[in-house]
């Protein structure tokens, strides 16, 4: 399984987006290759760096990058735009401390599907990514590909179960829903759990995931 936590772009949604990014074990950085928008989040304020800055920052190792909007270059799909984002993102996250060798580069266009899920005709030019790490390499073509290249982190499911609380909901017919990411331990029917500071103590009925 793959959940994605859609973190917001714009500067002012920061607060969200280090909310959504704390949680993640690899980060996708989205790239507008535009003329103009990829020079505007690349700047020195610009919202690509930051972004992947906090990332880092954050302990979010595994990096994965989406060149978008590949159908509004000049000209369009245009290789040697990819090729000089790859070469100036590539150079930026080496300085924040990610190795690019590691990083898959998807030259993609979310509106039309390019490199979505099936490899597209519109960029021939595009052999498909391939990187290097330490437990071993992948390939690939298109970024659903470098979604399941991504490492699963080993859990420590022998330490006693700490489940952080992101959000309650109360569905009528089935009671309180506590939802949050399990960061240790188990979690299964019929556990008995305690509510930290509110010391409530009640049983697990059920574990839901993906609704």
């Amino acid at each position: 399984y793959v959940t994605i936590i859609d973190a917001p772009g714009h500067r002012d949604f920061i607060k969200n987006m280090i909310t959504g990014t704390s949680q993640a074990d690899c980060a996708v950085l989205i790239v507008a290759a535009g003329t103009g928008e990829f020079e505007a989040g690349i700047s020195k304020n610009g919202q690509t760096r930051e972004h992947a800055l906090l990332a880092f920052t954050l302990g979010v190792k595994q990096l994965v990058v989406g060149v978008n909007k590949m159908d509004s270059t000049e000209p369009q799909y245009s290789e040697s735009r990819f090729e000089e984002i790859k070469k100036e993102v590539s150079s930026y996250i080496k300085k924040i401390g990610y190795n690019p060798a590691a990083v898959a580069f998807v030259p993609i266009s979310g509106w039309h599907g390019d490199n979505m899920l099936e490899p597209s005709s519109k960029m021939p030019w595009f052999k498909g990514w391939n990187i290097e790490r330490k437990e071993g390499k992948a390939e690939g073509k298109t970024l659903i590909d470098a979604l399941d290249a991504i490492l699963p982190p080993s859990r420590p499911t022998d330490k006693p179960l700490r489940l952080p609380l992101q959000d309650v909901y109360k569905i009528g017919g089935i009671g309180t829903v506590p939802v949050g990411r399990v960061e240790t331990g188990v979690l299964k029917p019929g556990t008995v759990v305690v509510f930290a500071p509110a010391n409530i103590t009640t049983e697990v009925k059920s574990v839901e995931m993906h609704h």
